[in-house]
């Protein structure tokens, strides 16, 4: 697998990781949301020089230019809830992008700290030989990446996968990993130490979902 850690060259990007960690800013959802859009933009940007692109002739007011223009299928496919703000934020660069949806929830193992992925509602267009998308904003464990893709493999091949992500940890990149074609590539924006005995990143920034959409029971 092919990681790109944007982090690693400084820009605009490290503001809005830092606004979103921080507990204070965090009150705000709005702002929280806008960010993680904020980042999807900047990611999808970065994403953008891999793909393919064809020369198309355009025609102007005053002549005709010739610009080449994206050439990929693209499906954007984004984990519920959590998913939702950094797909949007793909959605602004990727416009004529397909769409597709599923949850993937976890699912405490009675007495422990362990848990399993549960992954329900899939609606999605064929993948095959598409550019999948894959949008999980918080690469923890590595496990909801690795079931989301087991579940959505009968929709067909894709020609690439990328793995989109805010925050994610090596132990959850490793795992990862294993799971998925070695030509995958992860766009990320940045990249913690650990994971605590629940499976949480820190320093992290808490549940995206909650701090995005309000708690839930």
């Amino acid at each position: 697998m092919q990681i790109h850690n944007i982090s690693k060259q400084d820009s605009i990007l490290n503001t809005f990781i830092a606004e979103i960690r921080d507990v204070t800013v965090q009150r705000d959802a709005m702002r929280f949301r806008r960010n993680i859009e904020r980042i999807g933009e900047i990611l999808g940007y970065e994403l953008s020089k891999s793909l393919r692109y064809t020369p198309k002739v355009t025609k102007t007011p005053l002549g005709q230019s010739t610009d080449n223009i994206l050439d990929n299928d693209i499906v954007l496919c984004s984990i519920l809830r959590a998913g939702l703000p950094l797909h949007n934020g793909l959605l602004h660069y990727f416009d004529k992008a397909e769409n597709a949806f599923i949850s993937a929830y976890r699912s405490p193992k009675a007495n422990t700290n362990s848990f399993t992925i549960v992954t329900e509602y899939f609606a999605a267009p064929s993948l095959e030989k598409k550019t999948l998308l894959l949008i999980d904003p918080m690469l923890a464990t590595g496990k909801s990446l690795v079931a989301v893709y087991d579940a959505i493999k009968n929709n067909g091949a894709p020609e690439e996968i990328h793995i989109v992500s805010v925050l994610g940890t090596t132990e959850g990149i490793d795992f990862v990993e294993k799971h998925f074609p070695e030509n995958t590539h992860l766009w990320i924006a940045a990249i913690d130490a650990t994971l605590n005995e629940k499976g949480y990143i820190i320093p992290g920034l808490g549940d995206a979902g909650d701090l995005a959409f309000g708690t839930k029971q």
